[in-house]
């Protein structure tokens, strides 16, 4: 792939206007969100929607989402909109929600990876809303990165990863969450959480009473198994580096890594143990503060990669409840679920 890939300000109504005319007419544009950016289509075309498996190296049987601009744009995209799904979009739309329902006939199976429903979410960022209002569709975007590699959380992060490869990047700076949304279904007898992000489980539990957490939010996917969420199947969100999460005290650790010092070994740790460690290392937050480490996690994750050197990061990973359930799911999928127990 060799496109002239253009860079757009979403600060220019001229600029919004021309991702919007991109959109409408097949192209593939770099969206800012309020969780991170997004690589758009429109969602409606199967056609244009290959286009962004191809241009991340995406496996088709990963599900999009699709991002709409207004409660009102999701009943045709559905076919059923039921009464715990209006409640959470009162509660938390526009924002870092996603809600999966069974699809309309006008759902592609390329937007759903086969599957008989779809996600859809109400984003957050401003840019985002006035570019689907503007061009008039419901558009898939996944995150914008490279399969496998951490998401972007800035228009730079993406323009690496996607330069060359789709027609524009909207540069809205950087994401609030920084990790993606919560996905959850109600296409079953009981909600379930597909994957942890910025609403937490307990806020999903307080509009819809009991909701179910899938196997797959904090442990690997069995095998053959399909997935019904985008970042459940395959490992996710990687730096170059091989990841391994240590979970123990902060002494524990720091013993650890040090006893484990060598050429290429470093650290992604909490930004209280940078003093105890003798290891190059990248803070992403201070311990117990979820918010910044979602924050900051795909930012240091990438920041690895600035070293060539680096072979080897052992990772500190928050209890994976509240939002550390989001920042957990994320970092054990980076580490292919290498986990070491002190």
């Amino acid at each position: 792939m060799n496109l002239k890939t253009e860079w757009l300000s979403a600060a220019r109504t001229e600029d919004i206007q021309r991702a919007a005319d991109l959109l409408k007419n097949g192209g593939l544009v770099g969206l800012p969100t309020e969780t991170v950016y997004g690589l758009a289509a429109n969602a409606l075309d199967g056609g244009v929607v290959k286009k962004i498996f191809l241009a991340k190296g995406r496996p088709q049987d990963n599900p999009l989402i699709v991002h709409v601009a207004s409660v009102e744009q999701v009943a045709p995209l559905v076919q059923v909109f039921p009464a715990g799904a209006q409640a959470l979009a009162k509660a938390y739309w526009p924002g870092p929600l996603t809600i999966i329902l069974p699809k309309a006939d006008c759902i592609p199976l390329e937007t759903s990876a086969g599957l008989p429903t779809v996600a859809v979410r109400f984003p957050a960022h401003p840019a985002a809303q006035a570019v689907i209002r503007a061009c008039g569709l419901p558009l898939a975007a996944p995150s914008g990165n490279l399969s496998g590699r951490p998401s972007p959380t800035t228009a730079q992060h993406m323009w690496h990863d996607m330069q060359g490869r789709i027609d524009a990047v909207l540069d809205g700076g950087p994401c609030e969450v920084g990790v993606e949304s919560t996905v959850v279904t109600l296409a079953g007898e009981r909600p379930r959480l597909l994957r942890p992000g910025g609403i937490t489980l307990e806020q999903l539990q307080a509009v819809l009473g009991p909701v179910d957490v899938d196997e797959a939010v904090l442990n690997r996917l069995p095998e053959g198994e399909t997935a019904a969420s985008p970042g459940m199947k395959y490992k996710h969100y990687a730096p170059n580096a091989r990841v391994i999460i240590i979970k123990g005290t902060s002494g524990q650790y720091a013993a650890y890594v040090n006893s484990h010092a060598a050429p290429g070994v470093a650290a992604l740790c909490y930004k209280e143990e940078e003093p105890m460690l003798q290891v190059p290392c990248i803070s992403y937050g201070g311990q117990g503060d979820d918010r910044a480490l979602a924050h900051e996690l795909f930012r240091a994750l990438r920041a690895f990669d600035d070293d060539t050197g680096v072979k080897l990061v052992y990772a500190r990973c928050p209890e994976p409840t509240g939002l550390g359930m989001a920042v957990y799911n994320r970092l054990i999928r980076a580490a292919g679920f290498e986990v070491l127990q002190l």
